[in-house]
Formats: structure tokens, C-alpha cells, sequence
């Protein structure tokens, strides 16, 4: 009998734990960092990409988050003679709910409105500016394994994204506009997010 009431007891507190996380009042801090490299063999030809996301948000109600993500993408290409590097500033405010369930584990989805801009460059030099607008409905689950921390899955679901280059010297723009569903439940991005 009081092996029973204890595992009762710490599943009611890993509940409240995990639930007490997402109240009113709350904040939760995370990101994204990401790097990508490509090389072919006996060739010069290659390709690095960075980017830092830092995110945070604030519980305006209970399960209910805003915040935004605030960082930095840097990406470089290299051919015989000819080096193309882009580096934007990005800013993605987000909104999240979480389901309304008790226990460690709760379901969430996230609409966010990721926006870049910065420049391209050719051999150092500045080529034309670059711009992205885009929203995004991105479904996900969240673990509690304890009161401060959550492991995340999520998939980058619904989205848009209306992408610019503006030459410099001829004033010319170019707007790329893509679109889609991407749920993919085998490749989620896994994430660890801190509650406060």
C-alpha cells in the first residue's frame, strides 16, 4: 500500500511540475544553433552555413506564450574564383499554446513569423540586399522530465516564405515566394527549452 501511494504521490507532482511550467507569469528561454558543411572531393568547390537563434517568451496566460527569437545566419560558397557569402540579421516573434492536459508531456503548437534581412557578397564585395518575410504553424510535443526543463519535438508544419534580392547596381529585385506542408514525424527538430 505504500508503494502505491508513492508512486501516486510522485506522478500527482510530476504533474503539477510539468503544468506549473506553462502557468501565467512564467517565462521559457531557448533557440537553435545550426551548421552545415559541404565539400567535394578533389574539388574546391564548397559550402558552410551557420546561424544563432536565442528565443524567449513570457506565459501571458496559462499555457499560452509569446516571445521571439533574435540572431544572426551566415552562409558562404566557394568556387575556382568566385566566393559568395550572405549574412542576415533574423527576427522570429512567435505565439505558443499548449494543450490544457496534466502530466509530463503536453502538446503544443507554435505560429511564428520568421523575418531576415541582410546582403550578399561576391568576392567581398556587396552585390545586393536580401530580405524573407514568412509565417509558420508548427506542431509539436513537449517533456517534463523536471520542473525547469523540456524536451522538445517539433515539425516545421505549415509555412510560407516570401524571399527578395535586390541587385545594387541595377535596382533590380527578384522575389521568390515558397510554400508548403512539411510533417515529417521520422526528422522532428528535437530542442531542450528552460522554465522559469
Amino acid at each position: 500500500m505504500k508503494k502505491i501511494l508513492l508512486t501516486l504521490s510522485a506522478i500527482a507532482t510530476l504533474g503539477f511540475a510539468a503544468n506549473a511550467q506553462t502557468e501565467k507569469g512564467k517565462f521559457l528561454l531557448g533557440g537553435q544553433i545550426s551548421y552545415e558543411g559541404t565539400s567535394i572531393k578533389d574539388s574546391d568547390d564548397k559550402f558552410n552555413s551557420f546561424s544563432i537563434l536565442p528565443a524567449a517568451g513570457y506565459f501571458v496566460a496559462d499555457n499560452i506564450a509569446v516571445g521571439t527569437a533574435i540572431g544572426y545566419g551566415w552562409s558562404q560558397s566557394e568556387e575556382v574564383d568566385l566566393k559568395n557569402t550572405e549574412s542576415t540579421f533574423i527576427l522570429a516573434p512567435f505565439g505558443r499554446m499548449y494543450a490544457n492536459n496534466y502530466g509530463p508531456v503536453k502538446f503544443f503548437g507554435q505560429l511564428s513569423v520568421p523575418m531576415a534581412w541582410g546582403s550578399l557578397e561576391a568576392n567581398d564585395e556587396k552585390q545586393a540586399s536580401v530580405a524573407s518575410y514568412g509565417v509558420e504553424l508548427a506542431p509539436g510535443i513537449a517533456y517534463f522530465p523536471t520542473s525547469n526543463i523540456g524536451l522538445e519535438f517539433k515539425v516545421r508544419g505549415l509555412y510560407f516564405n516570401n524571399s527578395s534580392v535586390t541587385d545594387e547596381a541595377t535596382d533590380v529585385k527578384e522575389t521568390v515566394n515558397s510554400y508548403g506542408l512539411n510533417v515529417n514525424s521520422l526528422a522532428p527538430t528535437v530542442g531542450v527549452t528552460f522554465h522559469f
